[in-house]
């Protein structure tokens, strides 16, 4: 289910960096940017360090590791990574 304020609820300067990453890439930006972006108070900075923390933490694997893994998972479950 696409939450439709994730289309269009984002402040202009945000809009306006999705577009240029459409220009540039062809890709519509990723549902989770977008839900990061929309109210990062509420939900965006608390999952950007929860993310840092995974993929840049101390860890036993390296850091192209974790990267290769969380990619390998979203082609399992058909996501773009």
């Amino acid at each position: 289910m696409r939450l439709s304020v994730l289309e269009r609820g984002h402040r202009l300067a945000d809009r306006l960096k999705f577009w240029l990453v459409r220009l540039v890439s062809g890709h519509r930006v990723p549902d989770v940017v977008k839900t990061v972006l929309y109210r990062p108070e509420f939900f965006g900075h608390a999952m950007r360090e929860w993310t840092q923390a995974v993929m840049r933490g101390s860890s036993p694997w390296s850091v192209g590791e974790r990267a290769l893994l969380a990619a390998f998972t979203s082609r399992l479950n058909r996501c773009p990574f």
